[in-house]
């Protein structure tokens, strides 16, 4: 991706980790519900409850016009903005980090060249604008490691995405060209072997695997 659709990209992200953030709903009586959530569950509602009652008359109005411009939205937008915030949660606080910065330095820019990264980043294929959501680490080395991506088994998914931030670039690009030469089977034991893996133990793994 081109440095212009990574910054397209990166604005709508981060903007969409505020909007879900806003759209979460407090509750001003759960005393009758209370009891049946977890413990966790339980705290976070209670904060959310807290914050509710603490709100004066017009916190609360713009609160409720908010829920009602959320609810507004069609359902496709809606999970669009949900995943990305999915996806920005996901990311270390580094990554995170940059991103802010660069939906700063997009919010900045003229309304015309924010709709042209917009439209250049709209552009882009489907498999990679997901590819991106992974972030900018490993965004750029998306197309190539796709394969080994495609269908991670949810319980490898965080260990894997671990491994391949822990790698450098190098290491990634060489992993590319293993993951290229490899049928599905044994893309699926890599992708095993990988997410078990210590940082440490990242790069002998690599040349082993290279090696055979």
């Amino acid at each position: 991706m081109r440095s212009t659709s990574r910054l397209a990209w990166w604005g709508r992200l981060a903007m969409a980790a505020f909007t879900v953030q806003a759209a979460n709903p407090a509750l001003d009586e759960v005393s009758g519900v209370l009891p049946r959530l977890q413990p966790d569950a339980r705290a976070a509602l209670e904060r959310r409850a807290a914050q509710w009652a603490e709100w004066n008359p017009g916190q609360r109005e713009s609160f409720q016009q908010r829920m009602q411009a959320w609810d507004d939205l069609a359902r496709g937008e809606r999970d669009a903005i949900r995943e990305g915030y999915l996806a920005w949660q996901a990311l270390p606080a580094s990554e995170r980090a940059s991103i802010a910065a660069a939906a700063s330095r997009y919010q900045a820019l003229p309304a015309g060249e924010r709709l042209a990264l917009r439209d250049t980043y709209e552009a882009l294929d489907g498999s990679e604008r997901r590819g991106w959501m992974l972030g900018p680490v490993l965004g750029s080395d998306y197309p190539a490691l796709q394969p080994l991506l495609a269908q991670v088994p949810v319980e490898e998914h965080a260990a894997l995405l671990t491994a391949l931030r822990a790698m450098t670039a190098q290491q990634r690009r060489d992993l590319a060209v293993l993951v290229q030469r490899s049928s599905p089977q044994e893309r699926e034991r890599l992708r095993s072997e990988l997410a078990t893996l210590e940082p440490g133990g990242i790069a002998a793994w690599l040349w082993e695997r290279l090696d055979r």
